[in-house]
Order: C-alpha cells, then sequence, then structure tokens
C-alpha cells in the first residue's frame, strides 16, 4: 500500500475490527487503534477511504443486529473527530458522494463470506479501484473479504499493519538472536502441535503451559490426577521432549484444585505429589522461578498463551510472574494471540513489548507455516503479471 497512487481512488480496506462490544460500546478499541495508521496514510495519499472488516460470528440467517459495527462506527468517529458513513447495504452500492470516511456493516453478515464465495468475491472486488488487505488476525482463513476477492481485484496489496506483523514475526522466527525462548500456553497440543514442533526446531528453550503441559507432563511419567490431558498426544509430546537441540523445561510444582472455580482453593504441590482427584492449574512458585531465569537470559522471546487458568486469580501468579519477566528483559519480544495480549494489557506492560501481534490463529499459522494463503495469492499474481 505504502508504493501506491490512491489519489481519487475508491480504496477499500479490510480491517480487524473485531473488537469486545458491550451495552452498544466498545470496551476494548486496541485493534481499532491498531488501525489508525492505515486508514491515515489512505487518506494522506487523497484516497476514497472505504473500511471492511468482521465482527464476531453471526448467522447470516438470523440476524438481529447484535454484531453489527454500528459502534465501531461510533468509536471511530471520536477518535479520528472526523464523520463516518456507516453503510448497511454496501454491497448493492456504496455512497461516496461526500468526502467521509465509509464503514461497511459487518461482512459476516454476508451468507457467502466465510465460503470464500465466487460471486461474493467478485461483487466486493467491483466496488473499489483497489483492495487493501490489512487483517493479519483473519488473514489465515480463505474467506471471501481476505482472500477471494484479492483474486479480482482491480488492484490489489497488503496494508502496512499486516507488512509490520510479517516482518516482525519474521525476524523472531528466521533471524532470531540467541539465546531463544517460545512460551507456548493453550489447552490442547493438538492445535498447537505444528507450531510447538516449529519452535523446537530453532528455539534454545520451549516452555509449554496449560493444558499442554499436562500432556507433556504425562509423557514424561508424572501423574496428572484429574487435570486436562491428551492421552492420544503423549507419543507426539515424548518426540518433543527426546530432542537434543531444544529445552524442553516440565513443572516441578503446581497450584492444583478439586474443581475448576474461580473460587477453588489453591493448594501447592510438588508435582510428584499431584493426587487423582488434582486439577493442574497453575505453575507452582518454584517452576516460576527456574522459568523466569531462563527468560532473564533470554535474547528473542516468543509468547502465545498463558501459562495456568489465569482468569481465576488463585491461579494466575506463574502467569503473572512470567509477564513480568518478559517485560523486564531487554531483549525482542514478541506477542501474539488474544489470551496473550489481553494478559499483557491488565499486567500494563504492553509498552515494554517489542511487538504484540494483533492476530491469534493467523499468528501460530505463520509461525509454523512462514507464510499466508494472501501473500502467497499476491506472490503468484504478481508473477503472473
Amino acid at each position: 500500500m505504502e508504493t501506491l497512487d490512491l489519489q481519487g481512488k475508491r480504496t477499500m480496506i479490510r480491517l480487524d475490527l473485531n473488537v469486545p462490544i458491550k451495552d452498544g460500546l466498545v470496551t476494548s478499541d486496541a485493534r481499532i487503534m491498531a488501525s489508525l495508521s492505515t486508514i491515515q496514510m489512505a487518506l494522506d495519499k487523497g484516497a476514497k477511504v472505504i473500511l471492511l472488516s468482521h465482527l464476531g460470528r453471526p448467522d447470516p440467517d438470523h440476524l438481529d443486529g447484535s454484531f453489527s459495527l454500528e459502534p465501531v462506527a461510533n468509536r471511530l468517529k471520536e477518535i479520528l473527530n472526523k464523520n463516518i458513513s456507516f453503510q448497511t447495504d454496501w454491497l448493492e452500492g456504496i455512497n461516496d458522494e461526500s468526502d467521509e470516511i465509509i464503514l461497511c456493516e459487518n461482512v459476516r453478515y454476508q451468507a457467502g463470506e466465510k465460503k470464500n464465495d465466487e460471486t461474493l468475491s467478485q461483487n466486493i472486488a467491483n466496488l473499489c479501484d483497489v483492495y487493501v488487505m490489512d487483517a493479519f488476525g483473519a488473514s489465515h482463513r480463505k474467506h471471501s473479504s481476505t482472500y477471494g476477492v484479492l483474486q479480482y481485484a482491480k488492484e490489489g496489496c497488503i496494508g502496512p499493519l499486516l507488512s509490520n506483523e510479517v516482518s516482525s514475526i519474521k525476524k523472531a522466527i528466521d533471524r532470531p538472536t540467541a539465546p531463544v525462548t517460545a512460551i507456548i500456553g493453550g489447552a490442547k497440543v493438538s492445535s498447537k502441535l505444528g507450531v510447538i514442533e516449529r519452535f523446537s526446531s530453532f528455539c534454545d528453550h520451549v516452555i509449554v503451559g496449560g493444558g499442554i503441559a499436562n500432556t507433556f507432563l504425562l509423557a514424561s511419567g508424572k501423574q496428572v490426577g484429574a487435570s486436562l490431558v491428551e492421552p492420544e498426544m503423549v507419543d507426539a509430546a515424548n518426540k518433543i521432549l527426546q530432542m537434543e537441540n531444544v529445552n524442553v523445561p516440565l513443572p516441578i510444582d503446581v497450584r492444583v484444585a478439586k474443581e475448576f472455580s474461580a473460587d477453588a482453593e489453591a493448594t501447592i504441590k510438588s508435582i510428584d505429589e499431584v493426587s487423582e482427584d488434582d486439577l493442574i492449574l497453575d505453575i507452582g512458585p518454584e517452576t516460576t522461578e527456574s522459568y523466569c531465569n531462563i527468560i532473564n537470559e533470554t535474547k528473542t522471546t516468543i509468547w502465545n498463551g498463558p501459562l495456568g487458568v489465569f482468569e481465576f486469580s488463585s491461579f494466575a501468579e506463574g502467569t503473572r510472574a512470567l509477564g513480568h519477566a518478559v517485560s523486564s528483559n531487554q531483549g525482542f519480544t514478541i506477542v501474539g494471540g488474544g489470551d496473550t495480549v489481553a494478559v499483557v494489557e491488565e499486567l500494563g506492560i504492553a509498552d515494554s513489548m517489542s511487538y504484540i501481534s494483533t492476530g491469534g490463529g493467523a499468528f501460530l499459522d505463520f509461525v509454523q507455516n512462514g507464510t499466508l494463503p494472501i501473500l502467497d495469492l499476491l506472490e503468484k499474481k504478481r508473477g503472473d503479471s
């Protein structure tokens, strides 16, 4: 987008404005703020700016307005101090007679969006002179507004936010300064196995947390009681544990409870003391200290996912401590994933991170595969031309 002449051109920008809304008000505008530089760049280039985004997962056959982007339009108007033309029937034709920024209603209100419908993709492409894909958080999905439209757009490109995401992640995975540590939390090994394997190929340390750590503990011969675990992934976890080039430290003590509840009493136990009815919900203080020592010596840190049930205050200590260790680290630190970004924001450490990715699934897909569908598509189109 930086290199294109947009003067007077109808420039449709696909953003990620998928923000939380309560009682008709945006409760976190982080993704809106991240998009401002792209909008401003288009305005500075003299473009006729048309914004497109999804919000939530509405059912196109049963729309009730609960996933409308109108609150986003109102918040954008407050932030930019500019008139925002919010258009609901934009697919039938966009009214761009004024100089207002145009925000189209939720693209997922269109039945063919998530199916990458060819006709929808063509219709969107026909509404603009230039199509800019700048929604990194949705860039791993082949939907009409993220992938399909770029096949038919008169002129298509990526925007500065997506470009910056790609270059920042590449810096962390292609040209990292050693030692490199990846922190991977989450419920299931199966959903992040490819990413863990990718990290294991170039990281010095891979710290696993949450339900993922339970499966690795089981693979190492430890008992995890009634904790969330994937027995079918034990062999895959064991293969990673046997790799000689990477250290995968496992908890030596944990915080457990008898039930999965915010009010449950937390008990610290050695990993060898976990009983059959215990739920492992966080790492213990000795493990926390050990992991923080690793982070303190790290030059490149990649963090995706909390280490415990962070939403329960009694089981958030491990994640909090690790977050502050990452915050204090003077090396390159990159954070990705909605839950992790929420942790960073809650701890007030966002400003100390080198880069905070706006994507979760896209972040992991890019780490695992080294590319994204739209990047491959645009590269192919450039080659064909």
